[in-house]
């Protein structure tokens, strides 16, 4: 099976007063077409840096990723801008909506951002509102609706470019458990279509629903012996 994702000797350091933070120590790390794959760890692991990088947010210090095919660092700063609106979905834990746009008009802004025509994108927006459950709330601002609808709405504003990837980063971190729940059945349908995602969590709870569990320690990826990837739509 081809792999959407390929890291090898990911390094970062940042300067700090004290004293240099090793933040990444060597990842490698490999995900298949398709798969889900939790990424857990204390904090301070490294789980977020590790995300920042895989987007092309920052650069590393050693390394490679290599994401859909494509050498990160062979890439200058509109060539990584690029490469996100192309291949990459971006999720986290505080929403980031904007206050002021409705739940469609957020999403259609992704999705011209990401090179569709004001139709097309606002035809993509109201299709991903539908299947994520929330057509009836598109007319609706931010503030109007719970966290677990906002969520929806930045997810579906990440898959507003038909992504590669998906990375989240702690999606369920701001949730209640109802929201959380919500959240969780939709990664799991994205799953079961054959979205690749990489998601950031805490909670055994919320890993449990991914397909393949992966720890991080001290900058580096301890993944258990002999896992392997199951079927897509599996798990």
């Amino acid at each position: 099976m081809p792999n959407d994702l390929v890291v090898r000797g990911l390094r970062r350091t940042y300067d700090a007063d004290a004293a240099p933070v090793r933040a990444l120590r060597g990842v490698d790390l490999v995900l298949a077409r398709g798969e889900f794959v939790a990424l857990m760890g204390p904090s301070g692991s490294g789980k977020s840096t590790l995300l920042h990088l895989l987007a092309g947010l920052e650069p590393a210090d050693e390394g490679s990723v290599e994401l859909a095919g494509v050498l990160l660092e062979s890439l200058d700063v509109p060539g990584l801008a690029r490469m996100r609106r192309r291949h990459v979905g971006l999720v986290f834990q505080f929403f980031h909506l904007i206050d002021h746009m409705t739940a469609l008009e957020n999403v259609a802004l992704a999705a011209l951002v990401a090179g569709l025509r004001p139709p097309e994108a606002t035809a993509r927006a109201r299709d991903l509102l539908d299947t994520l459950g929330l057509l009836d709330k598109s007319g609706e601002l931010p503030a109007a609706l719970s966290g677990g609808q906002r969520q929806r709405v930045a997810i579906a504003r990440a898959l507003a470019n038909r992504p590669t990837i998906l990375l989240a980063d702690e999606p369920t971190g701001a949730l209640d458990s109802e929201g959380a729940a919500e959240v969780l059945d939709l990664f799991g349908r994205l799953h079961g279509a054959g979205q690749t995602i990489l998601m950031v969590t805490h909670s055994p709870e919320v890993a449990a629903g991914a397909q393949r569990l992966v720890h991080m320690r001290d900058g580096q990826v301890v993944e258990p012996q002999g896992a392997q990837p199951s079927p897509v739509g599996a798990g």
